[in-house]
């Protein structure tokens, strides 16, 4: 019996080496493409950047990384190229918003994936999502909001994306009193309509803002007035989460289901379907090893980044998660995100 499980085990170690040859002999001298569906600047840009500076060591032949942007329509012509043209080959990481997952369930005109044939590589962090706006407005607190009314334009990236689908949930199910104007090509671009006076706020992860607002946080130009997950962030104890505004039972499952389930699928890497599953396999781990590098969680530290990393196969069961909503629920949210 000890002898079989030898022989089993040489037979596997023997397996796992010819399969990191090929992929090293495959990676060699190869460029790997990060496609970020939003403009430079931005977190989900911030991010990409940091990975495509180390990750590369980690997969067999040490390819070279390299950032490409493809910002537009809130982040779908990314997903769409990564689902329709981007080779399957395990050379083109797709890197866009989660919330279009929720947006193909709903029928979001334009959507030419399917979320569920992508290969998940994984998520460097769950986002914390909060809402900011700008202090010029005399606005302190979410109590003094809700009291005076005041609507407050909130610059957005499109359908899909959290600056437009949680603020146009909240409006339905809280009440709140916001404008959201939508097309920008990132978050970077909306921090322009912010500064020039375009916009007065946003709806943005609390991790984005510390890697990419922090001059606008520094020189206290902003006012992070509420939370939208089920609880508070450490850093944030005193913000409001929004639930605590829902007067009725639907808008309670509203911010339930989609509001508090946006975090952790927000910031996936994807492989397009049909990528050979060693090289998916190859991917994943390098870039769980990424995420516990220490050189790259230096970098990350300088850049503010949140890392708090899923898995791919963690990303791929949430991303099925957003799929188990409750149908009665989904003509109104039809309703509330078109």
């Amino acid at each position: 019996m000890f002898a079989i499980f030898a022989t089993i085990a040489i037979v596997a170690t023997m397996l796992c080496a010819r399969i990191s040859s090929a992929q090293e002999s495959f990676y060699s001298g190869k460029t790997v493409r990060i496609i970020v569906g939003a403009a430079a600047g931005g977190g989900y840009d911030t991010y990409s950047r940091t990975i495509a500076r180390h990750m590369g060591k980690y997969i067999p032949g040490n390819p070279t990384i390299i950032v490409e942007n493809m910002p537009g329509a809130g982040f779908l012509i990314s997903a769409n190229y990564m689902y329709r043209v981007a080779k399957p080959d395990g050379l083109s990481i797709g890197h866009f918003i989660g919330g279009l997952f929720l947006q193909q369930l709903l029928g979001k005109p334009g959507i030419e994936f399917h979320a569920l044939k992508f290969e998940f590589i994984g998520a460097p962090t769950e986002d914390h999502y909060v809402l900011g706006i700008a202090k010029s407005l005399g606005i302190s607190s979410a109590d003094q909001w809700f009291k005076s009314k005041t609507i407050v334009k909130l610059g957005g990236v499109g359908a899909g994306s959290a600056t437009d689908d949680i603020p146009k949930v909240l409006k339905e199910a809280i009440g709140l009193p916001v404008q959201v104007v939508s097309g920008y090509t990132g978050t970077a671009t909306v921090k322009l309509a912010f500064n020039s006076g375009e916009v007065q706020g946003v709806c943005n992860a609390w991790e984005s803002f510390r890697a990419t607002w922090r001059n606008e946080i520094v020189n206290n130009q902003l006012a992070i007035l509420l939370q939208h997950s089920a609880k508070p962030h450490p850093e944030l104890p005193n913000v409001p989460v929004d639930i605590n505004y829902a007067k009725t039972e639907e808008g309670r499952k509203l911010i339930r289901s989609v509001v508090h389930t946006v975090g952790p699928t927000a910031r996936p890497y994807v492989l397009p379907p049909g990528t050979p599953k060693d090289r998916v396999e190859i991917l994943r781990a390098a870039f769980l090893n990424t995420m516990r590098d220490p050189e790259f969680l230096a970098d990350a530290q300088k850049a503010n980044l949140n890392i708090n990393p899923l898995d791919g196969v963690t990303l791929e069961k949430g991303v099925r998660e957003v799929f188990n909503l409750d149908p009665a629920l989904l003509p109104k949210l039809k309703e509330i995100l078109k």
